[in-house]
């Protein structure tokens, strides 16, 4: 077996179509866009390469490949660590640990010949919204940008010496089954308080919103250990990527006094379309793309993130701004099912709105660490 770096257009394409190859008898697997990975490992659009750095590998085996693996260094967010830590992640292997252990050696050995101490994964070169943790729990069609692996990469991590940091659920929640009254009753409450208001994403006052998603953000993270503010070129960049599939009214904001205190973000869990073009949106795929999404009806929606200003938390935003989304989805007839993502195992407060709602446990992603012997 022999690792190569990644460091050619053809190696490029090698890297980004392996997951095709090995999921190919899976039905459970679909395709990142390979545009989307493309981005994640471009200076010219990932504006973590501003801070940090990255190189990747693949794993070969006589003809074919077997593997891959990326390790990153975000050196913002490493300084403020207890110990210089790094990453790894995208990584991709067949079921056989021999060679999984070959691609974490290579890694690791990078990592620590950067003078890195401590190494979290799966994880993105990126923040942790997308393509981040492994899936341990619920082994099912994934949601767009969100890591699907099979039962056995577990067994990888932790057999090699990783050990869980922590984990981030994914809950699900049936729209055919009403909210507990006691939801609605407090949410309806909260929205009708003199001062607040809500709107939904005007893509014409981009900038305006951006900027209101830039502070609630800062503000609400702050507090959280190893936090660093988000840049607004990160949020171009996001909201960039979500443009084609993004609908502006399940993205909702609330304002007290006409200050931006918390938003909810929510998708329409569009790869129940792109299941059909493979990670391809070339000319055959956009034309798959548009036919299938004409006449496929999208009936989850996925809440990728909610956000709240420190002085405005356990005031009932975030079920306000759930009740706002309710009001805006359920009349359409269409949506069966809503994902609330992506909460931490140490997020106690978000974790509580998610069981006020009903949602139960549907996903469980981990996030491990290892600290790299001396």
């Amino acid at each position: 077996m022999d690792v190569i770096e990644v460091n050619s257009k053809l190696l490029n394409k090698a890297f980004i179509g392996l997951p095709r190859l090995l999921y190919k008898n899976d039905p459970n697997f679909i395709s990142p866009l390979d545009n989307d990975i493309e981005a994640v490992f471009n200076p010219e659009r990932n504006n973590f390469f501003k801070h940090g750095v990255c190189t990747r590998w693949l794993l070969k085996d006589k003809d074919r490949y077997i593997g891959r693996i990326a390790a990153f260094i975000d050196f913002e967010k490493s300084r403020i660590k207890s110990q210089p830590t790094g990453g790894i992640g995208f990584f991709e292997c067949i079921q056989h640990k021999e060679a999984a252990f070959k691609l974490f050696d290579t890694a690791i050995t990078w990592l620590k010949e950067q003078g890195i101490k401590a190494v979290e994964g799966p994880i993105n070169f990126g923040e942790n919204d997308k393509y981040w943790g492994l899936l341990v729990e619920g082994f099912k069609p994934p949601s767009l940008s969100m890591n699907y692996n099979p039962p056995f990469y577990q067994n990888f991590f932790e057999s090699y010496g990783f050990v869980k940091e922590y984990d981030q659920y994914t809950n699900f929640l049936d729209a055919s089954i009403p909210m507990p009254e006691r939801f609605t009753r407090i949410s309806d409450w909260v929205m009708r308080k003199p001062g607040y208001t809500f709107e939904h994403f005007d893509k014409k006052q981009f900038d305006r919103f951006a900027a209101d998603f830039q502070e609630i953000y800062n503000d609400a993270w702050s507090t959280f250990q190893n936090f660093t503010p988000l840049e607004m070129a990160t949020i171009k960049e996001s909201f960039r990527q979500m443009e084609t599939i993004m609908d502006p009214k399940i993205i909702w904001f609330a304002y007290h006094e006409n200050k931006p205190v918390a938003f909810i973000l929510c998708l329409p869990d569009v790869n129940q379309i792109l299941k059909h073009v493979n990670g391809k949106l070339d000319l055959i795929g956009k034309l798959k793309f548009l036919y299938y999404k004409k006449t496929t009806v999208v009936d989850r929606l996925r809440i990728i993130i909610m956000g709240c200003k420190k002085k405005y938390q356990q005031h009932g935003m975030e079920s306000a701004l759930i009740r706002c989304l309710q009001n805006e989805v359920l009349p359409r007839n269409t949506i069966k099912g809503v994902e609330l993502a992506w909460v931490g195992d140490f997020n106690q407060k978000m974790i509580a709105i998610h069981e006020a709602t009903g949602a139960v446990r549907d996903k469980v992603h981990r996030t491990y660490k290892y600290k790299i012997p001396e």
